[in-house]
């Protein structure tokens, strides 16, 4: 899932999730968002932190990230911390509908960017780390670290 630098700006990103969760799938899903939302997200300013993805009626919807009120907006300003609807087809949203069904299994936003003039979301389906799994990938990325810089220190 690489994504084309030149035109992609990245504008939050949860990266605790990948410390926290194992991923199993991932997805990259268009937001419904109101005009204000939109030159909020411009000026970089979000928080997904404490996001999750919820299933109703059919339809993915992004529960607890927050953008907030344009700081050059009227009274029409959307409301911070509401649910935003996600956009990906049908077929998608009943397989994962079917997979978070399945107990320990969840939905959580990795990054928020613009691909393009779009506004894209990074939705991953996740089942929780345990706390030995944790440690382990630390360790992993510790040694890969040292290894780094010991090539570094060689070149």
């Amino acid at each position: 899932m690489a994504r084309d630098s030149s035109k992609v700006r990245l504008v939050s990103q949860n990266k605790k999730a990948r410390h926290d969760y194992l991923i199993l799938e991932e997805v990259e899903c268009g937001v419904e968002l109101t005009g204000t939302e939109v030159k909020s997200l411009r000026a970089g300013r979000a928080s997904i932190g404490e996001a999750y993805g919820v299933i109703k009626h059919g339809q993915l919807y992004l529960v607890g990230a927050t953008i907030p009120e344009y700081s050059h907006g009227n009274i029409h300003n959307h409301a911070p911390g509401r649910e935003r609807r996600l956009l990906l087809k049908k077929r998608e949203i009943l397989a994962w509908t079917k997979k978070v069904r399945e107990k320990g299994t969840t939905v959580v936003p990795l990054e928020i960017y613009f691909k393009g003039h779009l506004v894209k979301v990074r939705m991953a389906l996740v089942r929780g780390k345990k706390l030995y799994d944790k440690r382990e990938h630390d360790k992993k990325e510790s040694a890969r670290r040292e290894i780094d810089r010991a090539m570094g220190r060689r070149r």
